[in-house]
């Protein structure tokens, strides 16, 4: 009897473990191989409406991939949270916003300084330079569409990764090994290439260039220190919201971080004989400078004052 007993519990903890993984690679398989499958479609429809929307038309097959991956994702969010244990929004960290602007604000601030700081240094030691040309109406708009930008994908992808994956994997494993799970996770889908078509679109151009967007991973200048840099950066979001118990502060971080991943490659141009593995390029993230000051700041982390929450559900020990 006590034999079964045990047996029955392994059992029982092997499908608690099993439950949230398999959701997980079936929300992936979705959101991309669908993706994939839908973005055929939704060119097929813009070309339809070419005369009434001429822009969206002619944009890229690649755009049109890059939304239906979106679209499926966004669709899929809550069901995904309820298959891994998720019965309300406050319980992946979205308690009320009220008291809560110290920690949005003070995450916003360690984003947006801790790049600042990479283009600092890069423009200052020769690494990047400042683009020329740039209009006062164009770097306004710039600005303005960085920063919308980063407003919406820190909400949605910090609910997702860190409420959901990281929230959800946590409640049947300990919270070290189900954050770097969930920072993995993080980093393949935000290392996915832009990759464009060639030849007419068909109903398979999705899942043509799908093995495509996964090139990367083969190219050893872009994986090191591209990858980590991402990797890390989904530890810190991680350990952001395992520190503080909700979702504020790693929202305010991620907010700060994108805003320079959609400006950088604006304002700044690459310098000729310019190491740029080690200063980066437009994209910032994949060079040494900035792996170092995130590395600097998971030092730090530790000490900054990220006191942990009143509620029981929303952290875990």
């Amino acid at each position: 009897m006590c034999h079964l007993a045990l047996g029955a519990v392994g059992s029982e903890k092997y499908s608690g473990f099993m439950r949230p993984v398999r959701a997980l690679i079936i929300y992936i398989a979705v959101v991309f191989i669908g993706g994939a499958l839908l973005a055929p479609w939704l060119w097929h429809l813009a070309q339809s409406f070419a005369s009434s929307f001429p822009r969206v038309a002619s944009a890229p097959f690649h755009r049109f991939l890059d939304r239906s991956f979106l679209i499926l994702a966004l669709a899929g969010l809550w069901p995904l949270l309820r298959a891994l244990g998720t019965k309300s929004w406050l319980e992946i960290g979205l308690v009320s916003p009220r008291g809560q602007g110290r920690k949005l604000f003070g995450g916003l601030l360690l984003g947006f300084f801790s790049l600042a700081a990479v283009a600092g240094v890069a423009l200052a030691l020769g690494g990047r330079m400042v683009a020329q040309g740039m209009t006062a109406h164009k770097f306004v708009g710039g600005i303005s569409s960085a920063v919308a930008t980063a407003a919406v994908v820190a909400i949605l992808e910090e609910i997702l990764f860190r409420g959901g994956v990281f929230g959800g994997l946590r409640r049947v494993i300990y919270w070290p090994p189900a954050l770097v799970i969930s920072s993995a996770v993080y980093a393949i889908v935000h290392f996915l290439q832009r990759v464009e078509l060639v030849g007419p679109v068909a109903w398979n151009s999705g899942l043509v260039l799908l093995p495509q967007k996964l090139g990367g991973f083969t190219d050893i200048q872009a994986l090191v220190p591209g990858f980590f840099s991402l990797t890390l950066a989904g530890a810190l979001l991680g350990l952001a919201y395992q520190r503080s118990g909700n979702l504020y502060f790693s929202i305010g971080l991620h907010a700060g971080w994108i805003f320079w991943l959609k400006i950088y490659g604006q304002i700044t141009v690459s310098v000729p004989h310019a190491a740029v593995w080690f200063w980066g390029s437009g994209k910032i993230l994949d060079g040494w400078l900035a792996f170092f000051v995130l590395a600097a700041i998971l030092i730090v982390f530790p000490f900054l004052p990220l006191k942990p929450p009143r509620q029981g559900y929303s952290i875990s020990k």
